[in-house]
């Protein structure tokens, strides 16, 4: 049996705040453990990835405790906020960062803002890096050049489903994502309130308790445009209901600001669910093309006649809404679990074994044939 140490927010744990990053790990971890390994989880309190000193000491003494050689897996929310920290144990752990976001950002000389170099200096000290879409490893490319090289992708898994049988009018729309600015709900909005002419439904689900005010304005913004009665906001459901509420729905929407994969996109395609979203970080790579042409339909962030657009053609088109529906219960046959994500992980730690050494100051080399 092989061990390895995951380090993780503590609101891994909490099953209230569905995360795409928070059911990675709870998947991953799972999976591994099915696989043979023996999956020792930890979990540090904190803002995180702004933590304060008392979290940044908390994740000081999780990784203190842990044995010279340890395979240590690090949530990057974690670890991209906690240079001071972490770089030091890269010298006697065997430290794989798990990037869901790069935290790092750059202004218009191009020169890297605090939170990049800091993430670029972790990334540096790492055994490995572990990123979950194609999309993550090329950002992390444009900032920081030399990191692309050793980051390897494993992209999420997804649940076979039922497929979804969808209604003749396709106006049972639905948006999952936590009520948070970078979600877009407020363009969702706007771009529903162009459609009071059509027949639809909108239901999201999602958190409502982490940005109230927001909740507050979205509310009134549904009443003032008049579509308040056609648009509910659920809040957070357990799992089984998740899925009827999947194979229930005619479409997918996804007004993101910003993605790295979209998880919850290739969850719809997994029931057949075609998807109109915003083509921003990985959103399209999850989306996928298997030849046929997509699954449905992209725009422009924050567009708001660009999302109506797209949802007036799938209202009204019954030829475009057969077409994407054909292309999404093809996509779902060529999405692969997470037992697939759990494998990619663990190749990644064996390799950081023998492949590669820490030099925390500067990028990862080889190690010399001996």
């Amino acid at each position: 049996m092989t061990d390895v140490h995951w380090v993780v927010p503590e609101a891994v744990a909490d099953e209230g705040r569905p995360s795409g990053g928070n059911v990675y790990d709870r998947r991953v971890c799972a999976e591994l453990a099915r696989q043979g390994w023996s999956v020792q989880e930890h979990l540090v309190g904190g803002a995180w990835p702004q933590p304060d000193p008392v979290a940044l000491a908390e994740l000081a003494r999780v990784l203190a405790r842990l044995p010279d050689g340890a395979d240590v897996v690090v949530d990057g929310l974690l670890a991209s906020g906690a240079d001071d920290v972490v770089v030091p144990e890269a010298s006697r752990l065997r430290l794989v960062v798990l990037v869901h976001l790069p935290l790092g950002s750059v202004d218009d000389s191009g020169a890297l803002d605090d939170a990049g170099l800091r993430e670029r200096r972790v990334l540096a000290a790492a055994s490995a890096v572990v990123v979950t879409s194609e999309w993550s490893r090329r950002r992390l490319g444009e900032l920081y050049g030399d990191v692309p090289g050793e980051v390897s992708v494993a992209t999420p898994g997804v649940d076979p489903g039922a497929v979804a049988e969808g209604s003749r009018p396709g106006g049972v729309l639905l948006c999952v994502a936590a009520v948070v600015p970078a979600k877009g709900h407020d363009v969702l909005l706007g771009a529903l309130a162009r459609l009071v002419d059509l027949s639809w439904r909108c239901t999201c689900l999602g958190a409502l308790d982490l940005d109230r005010a927001l909740v507050t304005r979205l509310q009134r913004q549904a009443r003032a445009s008049a579509i308040d009665e056609r648009v509910h906001f659920a809040g957070v459901m357990a799992r089984d209901e998740l899925v009827r509420t999947l194979t229930g729905a005619d479409l997918l929407v996804l007004p993101s600001h910003a993605e790295t994969y979209g998880m919850v996109v290739t969850e719809a395609l997994a029931h057949g669910v075609p998807v109109v979203a915003s083509d921003v970080g990985g959103v399209r790579e999850a989306l996928g093309d298997e030849g046929a042409g997509p699954a449905g339909l992209l725009v422009a962030p924050g567009n708001e006649a660009a999302l109506a657009g797209a949802l007036r053609a799938w209202l009204e088109d019954p030829q475009l809404r057969e077409r994407l529906r054909e292309r999404a219960r093809g996509r779902r046959h060529t999405l692969s679990g997470w037992d697939t994500t759990a494998r990619s992980i663990g190749s990644v730690v064996m390799g950081a074994r023998s492949m590669h050494e820490p030099d925390p100051e500067g990028i990862r080399v080889p190690r010399a044939d001996p």
